[in-house]
């Protein structure tokens, strides 16, 4: 009982780090890293930052952070932001599925003013990985997350893929 017990641990801890590996590997192919960084354990014990999630519609019905204002990556428009956001100070964080669209999202909400821009390393994948609740759009905890695609799927470990 006990090896059995050791066994599933380690294939969960490996799974988790195999994942945050692939994010990790993926991010640094991917990313420039010019915008910071905020990790979720971070982000999980800060209050009060404004979350952009910078998904496509139909991913942000499926779930999103609590209280996450949708903004969108191909329909992105500067105007929406800035009238929902007036202070161009305020904490932002920014997610897509793992930071990469996020990024490019931060990018010119940088570009436009904004001083304080973060995007969450991991993105939702990250986050739901970790245990972490999401949402969908009446406010409900879910368990359903949209993956993006197969091939993006696979580095969302935990929760219910939607496609």
């Amino acid at each position: 009982m006990k090896t059995k017990l050791s066994t599933i641990l380690f294939l969960c801890i490996a799974s988790v780090s195999f994942s945050q590996s692939k994010i990790d590997k993926t991010l640094k192919k991917l990313n420039k890293e010019s915008v910071d960084y905020i990790h979720v354990t971070a982000l999980d014990s800060t209050t009060g930052p404004i979350l952009l999630d910078a998904r496509e519609k139909a991913e942000y019905e499926v779930s999103h952070l609590k209280d996450a204002i949708w903004v969108g990556y191909d329909t992105f428009q500067l105007d929406s932001v800035v009238q929902k956001v007036q202070n161009k100070d305020s904490e932002i964080v920014v997610y897509c599925s793992i930071g990469v669209r996020s990024e490019n999202i931060g990018e010119k909400l940088e570009k436009a003013g904004y001083t304080n821009v973060k995007n969450l390393y991991g993105g939702i994948f990250e986050w739901k990985n970790e245990g972490l609740p999401v949402y969908d759009t009446i406010g409900n905890e879910t368990e359903r997350v949209h993956a993006f695609n197969k091939y993006w799927g696979k580095l969302l470990k935990t929760g219910e893929k939607v496609y």
